[in-house]
């Protein structure tokens, strides 16, 4: 077994552990829980072939908005579903403009994996939101000032930025429930 093979396996147990440590035993773990295997996939693939397809971004977001309005209705949910919603419109329609405006700077598969991001970041509220998806943001542009510093990008290098964006989603998440 090569070293690639281990890393989705791996990452999702350390994403999901970490996820059930912070989350602790409310209704929207098993949304983490069911939504972490194809977010991992998604960034690995996206990092690989700089892409996020259809076929996933698309189940991804209406999965997130269906495993949280089953957990609002759950007792001991810490979330809200109205501000999921809220987020997933509010994110979705950002990326829309901002990929309208610069089709280059962004891919519309991002466009559609904000629609996921909306919704679990949303769940715990607007400053969750933020906080994720400026962590994302962060994430990404560390990762490009690596390379530009290193010379293995140019500034017209496209840069994957699904795994950027879902380990702003794992950071807001982790601090979303732990202060919920």
């Amino acid at each position: 077994m090569s070293r690639w093979q281990i890393v989705p396996p791996t990452a999702t147990f350390l994403v999901c552990a970490l996820l059930a440590t912070v989350t602790g035993p409310h209704p929207e773990l098993l949304a983490w829980l069911l939504l972490t295997p194809p977010s991992i996939l998604l960034a690995l693939v996206d990092a690989s072939v700089h892409r996020l397809p259809d076929a996933l971004t698309l189940p991804l977001a209406g999965a997130a908005l269906a495993l949280l309005a089953i957990a609002s209705r759950l007792p001991d949910a810490r979330g809200s579903w109205t501000t999921a919603l809220l987020g997933t419109a509010t994110l979705g329609s950002a990326f829309l403009l901002m990929f309208l405006i610069s089709p280059r700077s962004m891919g519309f598969g991002d466009v559609k994996l904000a629609l996921t991001i909306g919704a679990v970041l949303g769940w715990y509220g607007w400053m969750t939101l933020l906080l994720g998806l400026f962590t994302g943001y962060l994430i990404a542009a560390l990762h490009g000032i690596v390379l530009l510093t290193r010379g293995k990008a140019t500034g017209k290098t496209p840069l994957p930025f699904g795994p950027s964006l879902l380990l702003g989603v794992l950071v807001g998440v982790a601090l979303g429930a732990h202060l919920a």
